[in-house]
């Protein structure tokens, strides 16, 4: 390593593209140090995959439970779910994925975990808490958080997201979903199966667009028949507490001004780059309003920083992330430089039934 740096490779962000891509490098020989402002294992172990998948196995075992009573077959169960005990359950769940990725797991094989939250100084230095670190080489994996739509009131009242969700201590007895994306049906369908009254809210007249139409009609049609309501072509045009319950005012192609209410709202509109306080400038990196923008090959317009995972699309997925950090780290110290190569995708989507699809659709095809 050359003297007047710190380590080879400084990687920002301690999700899976971070921690796959230090590994990776620590595998080359590499110093390696991690910067992470949160927890390690980023938003896959705490906020997205892991709890999510939980949420969606309980609700199963409870659709499946509840089918075997109205079948007869159970002797002593009511096939009711506790619902004070779904968000601590997943809590728990949460918390053993997190010590099976604990820093002191990657201390271990020489990858050192800073926490803090880190700034550009130059090209070859970033600020972490007062400190100042020098690196060869930089990735960077800080990942995306939820986008907040600007609708009027909406910040007014005590609004859900993926972060904040898991935080309940009881299930709500109706909640309301803006957004139909993959994540908004993936709550609808386990919240539905859960006995919870479940409403999306959707602007777009056509859910799910990258996936066959044929598939997704299916899905829908299940979803209508466990009750889940599902609004589409729908504006939301503000939200306010009324009762102690949310009012949301929709608009649909220039109808009239429709409302509809639940405990709760959970915003799942959308991701946004988590770039804030990066300082981007000042390494000569450049970005959009998607993310970090890079080649083919991974590399940002600075020729020594790297970027991977959910910044720096075109997918926000947990396999693409971990194919990006191998590509990213190896092309860092490597002199033969191999390309990002999302042909053989697989896109799942987690609700009932499940839909999973890779190559073209027929559509496109």
């Amino acid at each position: 390593m050359n003297p007047t740096y710190d380590y080879d490779l400084i990687v920002i962000g301690a999700g899976i593209a971070g921690m796959v891509s230090a590994v990776t490098a620590n595998g080359l020989g590499q110093r390696v140090a991690v910067i992470e402002k949160n927890k390690v294992g980023g938003n896959c172990t705490n906020t997205t995959c892991i709890p999510s998948k939980a949420m969606i196995r309980l609700s199963h075992l409870s659709h499946d439970i509840a089918h075997l009573q109205r079948l007869g077959l159970l002797t002593d169960a009511t096939g009711e779910i506790r619902g004070r005990e779904i968000m601590p359950h997943i809590r728990r769940i949460v918390q053993r994925a997190y010590e099976k990725d604990l820093p002191e797991t990657f201390e271990r094989i020489g990858v050192r975990i800073i926490p803090g939250r880190a700034s550009f100084v130059d090209p070859h230095r970033i600020a972490v808490d007062g400190q100042t670190l020098r690196a060869a080489k930089f990735i960077i994996a800080t990942g995306t958080s939820p986008f907040i739509p600007d609708i009027s009131g909406l910040r007014d009242i005590d609004f859900l997201t993926n972060e904040t969700l898991y935080d309940l201590e009881d299930l709500p007895r109706s909640i309301l979903i803006l957004g139909g994306g993959v994540d908004g049906l993936e709550y609808a369908s386990a919240f539905g199966r859960l006995g919870v009254e479940t409403t999306v809210v959707e602007m777009a007249t056509r859910l799910i667009a990258a996936a066959d139409r044929e598939l997704v009609q299916h899905l829908l049609r299940s979803l209508h028949a466990e009750g889940i309501r599902l609004l589409t072509g729908a504006k939301a045009v503000s939200v306010q507490s009324r009762q102690g319950r949310a009012v949301l005012t929709f608009q649909r192609s220039g109808g009239p001004l429709e409302e509809t209410d639940a405990d709760k709202v959970l915003v799942a509109v959308g991701r946004k780059p988590d770039l804030e306080g990066l300082c981007l400038e000042k390494a000569g990196v450049a970005c959009n309003a998607r993310g970090i923008i890079t080649n083919a090959k991974l590399r940002t317009s600075a020729p020594h920083i790297y970027a991977c995972g959910d910044i720096a699309g075109p997918f926000q997925l947990a396999t693409t992330a971990e194919a990006q950090a191998i590509v990213a780290a190896t092309n860092a110290f490597l002199p033969v430089k191999r390309t990002a190569d999302y042909r053989n995708n697989v896109y799942v989507i987690f609700t009932e039934p499940p839909l999973a699809w890779t190559g073209l659709t027929e559509e496109q095809s």
